[in-house]
């Protein structure tokens, strides 16, 4: 853990001076214009990969960047959710894939998860991104489900209440985005293409 304390010494010493009028109008302040949902990899960081500053975006990160579709009774997914579309009035939703994805080449590949039980648990959240890459005949292809995935936790985001009213209002817009590691680019889906699938 050093080289943490030293990144921590170094935002002190050198980001911090640079920006402290940001940080002191963020200490009352907390209105991000995007509510980004993404993988929990590591090697996927909304605020480098957009070049935001603190406060732009309100990000959640799961295992795969699944949404579970709405269901009675609260979790910490659908509570993000809720906040960032009700509470602080985003106005655009971004689910963003990406390339070398580890959830999804486990789906693809039909790791055996027996020694991860909450992980293949998790995972069935993905169960419409799997029906997805078979119905295009892409069964294996983990590109495909990555792209797939994308697209079936939008229309899963799109069964959340607060989601579903901002929508019918024009209040808010719904992104696909998947984010290429190797090359460092950025696609959106055309996500209009064909009707949503909800799992």
């Amino acid at each position: 853990m050093p080289h943490l304390a030293e990144g921590i010494d170094r935002f002190q010493r050198e980001v911090f001076p640079a920006k402290a009028g940001l940080f002191a109008r963020l200490a009352t302040v907390h209105r991000p214009r995007t509510l980004f949902i993404g993988c929990s990899d590591a090697r996927v960081v909304p605020e480098l990969i957009t070049q935001t500053d603190p406060g732009e975006l309100f990000v959640i990160r799961t295992a795969g960047n699944l949404v579970p579709a709405h269901t009675p009774g609260a979790d910490a997914v659908s509570a993000g959710v809720e906040y960032a579309v009700a509470v602080l009035g985003v106005r655009d939703v971004v689910v963003c894939g990406h390339s070398a994805c580890g959830a999804m080449t486990a789906l693809a590949e039909g790791h055996d998860l027996a020694s991860a039980p909450a992980v293949a648990a998790w995972l069935r959240h993905a169960d419409a991104s799997l029906a997805r890459t078979a119905a295009a005949g892409r069964t294996g292809d983990v590109a495909a489900l990555v792209r797939e995935n994308v697209a079936a936790q939008l229309a899963n985001l799109a069964t959340h209440p607060s989601v579903a009213r901002a929508l019918a209002a024009g209040d808010v817009r719904l992104h696909g985005w998947v984010f290429d590691i190797a090359a460092g680019s950025v696609e959106e889906l055309d996500t209009t293409a064909r009707p949503a699938v909800a799992a």
